[in-house]
């Protein structure tokens, strides 16, 4: 946490000592620092996947439902620390790191959705959750429905950020060899154009070459396996069959880049409804946080309301 001169202020402990009594005041300064700032920043907590690969995750909040969320493709829990202080206000919730990202362990040789639903599962069984609302942003979308297929009984519907689109996108192996290409080759530099063409003109320019520079430094092995494992989800026709097995409902919270296939997703998902920010990007949750929180909300409320009519 970066301590600035109006965090000290809002929490009550910025102070000047006096010559007087200098170090008995700067300790009581420093004393009061730790007290407003240690329940902020709990312990994070570790479970452990089914292959035994160490998954990080944190938890903050109180309340029911259970909120999870899952970054995307070279992404991390960083990606949601403007939505942990809202909504850890009204539900539990936590944020993790996939195998391979963060703080989480990277043995594997694979890095498959299915094994990144198995993460997600870890950390859901670790919380002794069973009435959670799984929230994926990108990548995430496809793994928050891997998890879904496995932990059923718990989870009550499902939340896609800028992510399921069309869930039938015809992609062939050809466009994905042309996708990988350049960052095989090189991939700092070809992932850094990648992600460039997810983001508006009006994106901030710091949290822009924030993203690009981050991102473009995950380890490329992982980052690689990833992509490639995702995307041949469409190639297969995998992605729209293992919604045809979720019974759940789908709501996604995209930006208005992409066209939705809403017909498409219909013919597989239990229910598919769409909150779409316009002018927004595919980093919305971070860029247009206020914006993006609001429709979260709403979501959410919409499918506590589906959960409510089916027990009726």
């Amino acid at each position: 946490m970066q301590f600035t001169l109006n965090s000290f202020k809002k929490h009550g402990i910025f102070c000047i000592p006096s010559i007087s009594n200098h170090s008995l005041i700067l300790i009581a300064c420093f004393v009061s620092l730790i007290l407003a700032f240690g329940e902020m920043q709990p312990w994070p907590h570790v479970a452990l996947s089914k292959d035994g690969t160490p998954i990080a995750y944190e938890i903050y909040g109180t309340g029911e439902p259970t909120l999870i969320f899952v970054h995307g493709w070279s992404c991390d829990a960083r990606y949601w620390r403007a939505q942990v202080p809202v909504f850890s206000q009204k539900y539990r919730m936590a944020v993790l790191d996939l195998a391979g990202h963060g703080h989480s362990g990277m043995q594997r040789s694979t890095y498959t959705m299915a094994a990144f639903g198995e993460d997600v599962r870890a950390v859901a069984e670790a919380m002794n959750s069973h009435n959670i609302i799984l929230i994926g942003h990108s990548m995430g979308g496809s793994v928050i429905a891997e998890a879904a297929k496995l932990i059923p009984d718990r989870v009550i519907g499902l939340i896609g950020i800028d992510t399921l689109e069309d869930i039938e996108y015809p992609l062939t192996q050809e466009v994905l060899n042309q996708m990988v290409a350049p960052l095989e080759k090189d991939f700092r530099t070809g992932s850094q154009q990648f992600v460039a063409t997810m983001f508006s003109p009006k994106t901030d320019p710091q949290l822009r070459e924030w993203i690009l520079a981050d991102m473009s430094s995950a380890p490329p092995a992982v980052a690689l396996s990833a992509m490639k494992e995702m995307l041949s989800q469409y190639i297969t026709g995998e992605l729209a069959r293992n919604f045809d097995q979720i019974r759940i409902p789908v709501i996604d919270v995209n930006a208005d880049m992409w066209p939705i296939n809403y017909e498409a997703n219909r013919r597989h998902m239990l229910s598919f409804d769409a909150i779409v920010l316009k002018d927004a990007d595919h980093f919305l949750m971070m860029n247009r946080a206020d914006d993006f929180n609001i429709a979260l909300e709403k979501a959410i409320r919409m499918l506590l309301e589906k959960a409510t009519k089916e027990k009726k």
